[in-house]
């Protein structure tokens, strides 16, 4: 997918626009109303800059603390769980469990195919480690209850961003992809209430 989408913008007349309405279109699959602010070449690199409104079917009083959290400054431990590597030790099974009911529930009849996951998985920014860890536990049914309880809500998220993007693989969200969204969100949202 991603070197179909690579190709196609490479040959785009309109490459700026293209990319633009392919970032908003990301995020609005997650209920996020951005605007692609600034877009340029950086050497290699591009570089983006959005502005994310408030979602409608959010709470005023979450996105007020969202802003307030925001403006204050972001610490090395903020920075740090944004990266696989910074999963707690007595978190990381579970975190790579969730990743492996993902993919389970992504593709149910290839998810054990991992010469075909293994480069998507790649792509998460994942350790070898954590690779390992979750080729362990695709071999293993896994109970996505049993794997929220006691999930830690920095952990929850992290593996909310990855599963959604393990789920969005193939630009579709089927009915089990969306569970696990949910289950996540859920154990995310009430460990913080």
């Amino acid at each position: 997918m991603v070197t179909t989408q690579i190709r196609l913008l490479a040959k785009s007349k309109a490459t700026r626009a293209t990319l633009v309405t392919t970032i908003a279109r990301w995020l609005g699959f997650l209920g996020v109303q951005a605007k692609v602010t600034q877009l340029n070449a950086a050497g290699d690199k591009i570089k983006v800059s959005i502005t994310v409104g408030q979602p409608d079917s959010s709470e005023d009083s979450d996105w007020q603390q969202i802003l307030q959290n925001l403006s204050r400054n972001t610490s090395e431990t903020e920075e740090s769980l944004i990266n696989s590597a910074s999963i707690p030790a007595n978190q990381e099974t579970k975190y790579q469990r969730i990743l492996a009911y993902a993919i389970q529930m992504s593709n149910p009849n290839d998810a054990t195919d991992w010469e075909q996951i293994y480069p998507h998985l790649q792509l998460l920014g994942l350790e070898e480690s954590m690779l390992l860890g979750v080729k362990s536990a695709l071999k293993v049914p896994q109970s996505l209850d049993r794997l929220v309880k006691d999930l830690d809500a920095d952990v929850a998220a992290v593996a909310l961003s990855q599963t959604a993007s393990i789920a969005l693989l193939d630009r579709k969200v089927n009915a089990e992809e969306y569970q696990v969204l949910q289950t996540l969100l859920e154990a995310m949202v009430n460990k913080f209430q």
